[in-house]
């Protein structure tokens, strides 16, 4: 050291071109980072990522995979739109690539994208499919003096013991109702959002009934049902009125309601001067009843059940 320079003081050594903190100085607290070049980061935290001379690389964060989910694969989609019915998986990608299959929302045109039938919205040419495994949809013909109930107690006949070919009722649910004597189509499904929002005004799924009263009929009648009728529990309109036939001192409307309360045709018709002798639902939004006889149920097709789901948002 040359004579007159400064010597370093007793608390830092000089080691390596590196000072070590002055005897006295504080320490860092145990727990506290130390400040390193390069920190390690936290578990969890993406690194960062290498230079490459004076430039960064950047590399975008992968979200981690679960191996275990079924999702991250699913199926094909033409294998999953063969299931649904709509054809062959050769009529599936016919389809596909003429641009009328939609998946959430979006065409899809590729060849074997893979979708989770559990969840995905699919649609072909606008029309909803419904892959959601395990779904049961039925029309039945509900004759009169049958329950419209899956049991009860006091040993009366139900909508139940007409369903032993689809599994007796078990977890079916009937979409609205229809009293003990009054007749024709009632729906059935497992489908318990489905059955709700069919039954919740809201919604206005239309249901058309043929009614059969004495005449003659009054001439405001059909105006006066449109207009609405005050019952117990509210105002009551029929949508649309129309006469269907007149014969042997009787009267045959066709009469449309949105509403679900209970008995509502019946009792608009009682309120205005006529009980109704037979009463018979022949329409609950896009099915018909058709020519189902008496007591059968059949399964609702492909079309059928895409327009109910449409028309309840689903």
């Amino acid at each position: 050291m040359a004579r007159g320079e400064a010597r370093p003081t007793s608390g830092a050594r000089s080691v390596r071109g590196d000072t070590r903190p002055v005897r006295g100085e504080a320490r860092p607290v145990r727990g506290e980072a130390r400040p390193t070049w390069d920190a390690r980061p936290a578990r969890g935290e993406a690194r960062p990522a290498r230079e490459t001379g004076s430039a960064r690389e950047e590399r975008p964060a992968q979200a981690p995979r679960d191996p275990s989910s079924a999702a991250d694969e699913g199926i094909r989609l033409q294998k999953v739109l063969a299931a649904a019915g709509i054809g062959s998986r050769r009529r599936g990608e016919e389809l596909i690539a003429e641009g009328r299959v939609s998946v959430d929302g979006f065409v899809v045109r590729e060849q074997g994208r893979r979708v989770n039938p559990e969840t995905a919205i699919i649609e072909v040419d606008g029309d909803r499919i419904v892959t959601r495994t395990g779904l049961v949809h039925l029309a039945l013909n509900k004759p009169r003096g049958v329950l419209s109930a899956m049991s009860d107690d006091r040993g009366r006949p139900t909508i139940a013991d007409l369903l032993t070919e689809f599994g007796g009722g078990g977890g079916l649910f009937h979409v609205g109702r229809l009293d003990g004597d009054s007749e024709g189509l009632l729906l059935v499904t497992n489908n318990g959002e489905l059955a709700h929002r069919l039954t919740h005004p809201s919604y206005e799924v239309p249901k058309s009934y043929l009614v059969e009263v004495s005449g003659p009929l009054r001439r405001e009648v059909p105006r006066t049902l449109r207009a609405g009728v005050e019952l117990e529990d509210g105002l009551a309109r029929a949508d649309s009125v129309q006469i269907v036939d007149q014969a042997n001192g009787r009267v045959m409307l066709e009469i449309v309601v949105h509403e679900g309360r209970n008995r509502i045709v019946r009792r608009m018709m009682e309120t205005i001067g006529y009980p109704v002798h037979r009463l018979v639902r022949t329409r609950h939004g896009a099915v018909y009843l058709g020519t189902l006889r008496s007591g059968r149920a059949r399964h609702l097709t492909r079309g059928e059940v895409g327009a109910l789901y449409r028309n309840v948002g689903l």
